[in-house]
């Protein structure tokens, strides 16, 4: 168990005036950096700058700090790289590779991942009763409008189970640049991943990738226009 003394130098005290934001931002980068069992209220009340007892006065245990913790991650990172606004008129070919650039760059932007992606990720692939609730607040919405995108590409010619499994193949795409990217790092050189892996140059690919399989686009393997060439009007 991390002392005092520890958790001060590893978690840097957070400001603001509102206590329930600062205990909010304080477990956010506990959890993400020590998981639930590890992180303590001790620290994470040291950090925030709060008497323990402000736990249980704005969330009752750790278990729901944990869970709200979750949710507000999820929520400064989407204020942080909001989903696009488009016009009626904008093609949905377009429109998928807007929400696609967006996906990665809310998992890949910025560089090192913020301690709100590293926590979404722990949730994602160890599942606690917060991964429910956020999927039901915010994936299960985004998903639909990815689903209702894909409708729109292939002109309602395919069934929705089917347009579920192009979106999750969608989405495992962008999830594997950002759960295996120390293992693409191995596979992939160095100087290609540094010129040719930016958000945007991967979301030409993902994006062409599934105009191709969905029969909106010429076979990859084709002497078809680059990735690039995916006509995009200004947002």
């Amino acid at each position: 168990m991390a002392t005092a003394r520890q958790a001060t130098v590893s978690a840097p005290v957070v400001t603001g005036d509102d206590p329930r934001d600062r205990i909010l931002a304080a477990a956010g980068q506990e959890f993400a950096e020590r998981g639930y069992e590890a992180a303590t209220i001790r620290d994470i009340c040291l950090a925030a700058g709060v008497n323990v007892a402000a736990v249980n006065y704005y969330f009752g245990d750790k278990r729901r700090l944990y869970i709200e913790s979750v949710k507000h991650a999820h929520e400064l990172r989407v204020k942080q790289v909001p989903l696009p606004e488009w016009p009626r008129d904008r093609p949905a070919a377009e429109r998928l590779h807007d929400f696609i650039d967006n996906l990665l760059e809310r998992m890949l932007g910025f560089g090192q991942p913020p301690w709100q992606v590293r926590l979404m990720l722990r949730e994602v692939l160890q599942p606690t009763d917060a991964c429910r609730e956020l999927v039901e607040d915010y994936m299960r919405p985004h998903f639909a409008l990815l689903v209702s995108t894909l409708d729109d590409v292939c002109e309602r010619r395919l069934p929705q189970h089917e347009l579920r499994r192009v979106a999750m193949s969608i989405i495992g795409q962008c999830f594997l640049y950002r759960a295996a990217g120390d293992v693409v790092g191995m596979l992939v050189p160095r100087d290609e991943i540094e010129s040719l892996h930016t958000p945007t140059q991967l979301a030409d690919h993902v994006t062409r990738f599934t105009l191709a399989a969905l029969g909106a686009a010429p076979p990859l393997a084709s002497p078809a226009s680059p990735p690039s060439s995916i006509s995009r009007t200004p947002r």
